[in-house]
């Protein structure tokens, strides 16, 4: 068992191994020597054997043991004693040398931040000049203000006895022992101003003490705008954080609006088994919440510590979860960079069949439709004029064709059915189209139409789309029923025209005349295609 020695530093008794007592013996001999014909020197070694015990106890505390990790450590906070320079620390002596210095914040005399305290002791100068000087130019266009945000946001704070060696330079000495002269039983060590450290007048005491006021008030106020912004990060990370978590996991649909009267709802999750690879459903959901998550909670974080004001050594753990967050973003973009490519390329498919009978009045009525299967989740793009519907029992996909009237170049009436799906490469895309299943049927005089197609089971949707084109001789007459006439929609503007599954409401009839310029109402305003 290694043989511990009972010592007295600055009051505090303490108890320490062998080998540290030596290394500490030897410092404190050094720090003697160093001190002992330097006017003011028994007092500068009496201060630096008080720090000594201040990290001793902060170490260990006063049951524990000191060993010699305690002491080197306690020996670089410090700084060893060829770190001091003596050249002349009587108070108020003039040093003007800064070769050896470093400018920091100095926390110690900070009104608001520190920077002109910092750059007080930087220039071994009366912080309030400074202090002065910042108010003034703050009236020039608020370059005051501007200046001492950028240096408090550049300049770190002197948070250590390391840090404030390098911000005192030769004069640190002196300074801790002024900033322990008249120390109160609460431990305040109070101003070197007040205790004489710098040679200001009377005139600079009262302002040091104004800018301390005003401080105090601009720090209280800074707190409380700080925490505000505080809780509206947490709030609405939170929010966001919540209505994704609904989205992802508990399916809640999104709301969305191509104007403030038509609102859509789109099942996110549901439409997404149908146009990525099944498999890679879960991990999709999974990635896209984590990479919203994490920003989110950064938000949240960084919320609770401007509220409650407090600091941590999170450095480590902030690195590691962005290099996380960018690893998530960087497997998102490959998952759907592959199955993006099955959007490469567009083609096409025709067919038409011409009417035989030339009836003068064409009926167009809906075949089967949309609102007799049950428990359809809907889809809306673009004010309804493509739209998804979703068969979760049956795992199936339902989408709207769209129906075109146009005037025929001849005499003779026909029907073209267009196609149109994405796929890989044109042959992908190309099988994909004759894939698509749509039904409509022509008995004389009336066209059946089918109000919605489907994709084969177990094919993801790849941007398919069917028109329906009707090509009719100039004045023929068309009448639709309601459901069919959902059909034109992107032809029929709804500022002028209402209608619903069941009935035509408004006043225009379901009775149009094909005319050169495109469909008109019989009986009503010319309908203008958009």
């Amino acid at each position: 068992m290694d043989k511990t020695i009972n010592i007295n530093i600055a009051g505090t008794l303490f108890q320490i191994d062998e080998e540290a007592y030596r290394i500490l013996r030897d410092y404190l001999q050094s720090i003697n020597n160093r001190f002992k014909n330097v006017p003011g020197g028994i007092e500068t070694v009496d201060d630096i054997e008080a720090r000594i015990a201040e990290i001793f106890r902060s170490q260990r505390g006063n049951a524990g043991t000191i060993t010699m990790s305690n002491v080197e450590s306690m020996i670089a906070t410090i700084g060893r004693p060829e770190d001091f320079d003596i050249i002349d620390t009587e108070p108020g002596s003039p040093d003007h040398g800064t070769s050896r210095k470093k400018l920091y914040r100095n926390p110690d005399e900070k009104i608001i931040g520190g920077v002109c305290s910092g750059i007080g002791a930087y220039l071994n100068s009366d912080p309030v000049l400074f202090r002065i000087l910042f108010v003034i130019f703050t009236f020039f266009f608020a370059s005051g203000i501007l200046l001492y945000a950028i240096l408090w946001i550049a300049l770190p704070e002197a948070n250590n006895d390391s840090r404030k060696r390098d911000m005192y330079g030769r004069s640190y000495a002196s300074v801790m022992a002024y900033s322990r002269k008249g120390a109160d039983p609460a431990g305040s060590q109070g101003s070197l101003y007040n205790k004489g450290y710098y040679n200001s007048s009377r005139l600079g005491n009262v302002f040091n003490e104004l800018f301390s006021a005003i401080g105090r008030v601009l720090y209280i106020i800074m707190r409380i705008i700080v925490a505000l912004i505080g809780v509206c990060f947490v709030l609405t990370g939170s929010l966001i954080l919540i209505s994704s978590v609904m989205l992802f996991i508990f399916k809640y649909p999104v709301s969305i609006s191509n104007n403030s009267l038509d609102m859509n709802l789109i099942y996110l999750s549901d439409f997404l088994k149908f146009i990525v690879n099944p498999s890679l459903q879960p991990w999709i959901i999974v990635i896209c919440l984590l990479i919203i998550a994490f920003p989110l909670l950064a938000l949240i974080y960084w919320g609770v510590k401007m509220i409650f004001w407090f600091r941590a050594k999170d450095a480590v753990f902030s690195l590691a979860a962005f290099v996380v967050w960018i690893l998530l973003i960087a497997a998102m973009a490959v998952i759907l960079f592959n199955e993006g490519i099955s959007f490469a390329e567009t083609a096409r498919t025709s067919a038409q069949i011409i009417l035989t009978h030339k009836p003068d009045t064409l009926y167009i009525k809906a075949g089967k439709r949309l609102a007799e299967i049950p428990a359809l989740k809907e889809i809306n793009f673009n004010e309804e004029s493509y739209s998804i519907s979703i068969n979760e029992d049956k795992k199936e996909l339902y989408l709207r064709p769209f129906l075109n009237i146009y005037r025929s170049s001849g005499s003779d009436p026909k029907v073209e059915l267009r196609k149109r799906s994405s796929g890989r490469n044109e042959m992908d895309a190309m099988k994909k189209t004759e894939q698509l299943i749509y039904n409509y049927e022509i008995k004389g005089d009336t066209i059946i139409l089918d109000d919605y197609f489907t994709i084969p089971a177990g094919r993801k949707w790849a941007a398919d789309n069917i028109g329906i084109n009707l090509y009719m001789p100039e004045k023929s007459i068309i009448k639709l029923d309601g459901p069919s006439l959902r059909l034109l929609h992107s032809y029929i503007s709804r500022e002028y025209y209402e209608y619903d599954d069941s009935e035509i409401s408004g006043q225009f009839s379901n009775t149009w005349i094909v005319t050169e310029d495109g469909l008109e109402p019989v009986n009503g305003p010319k309908l203008i295609r958009k």
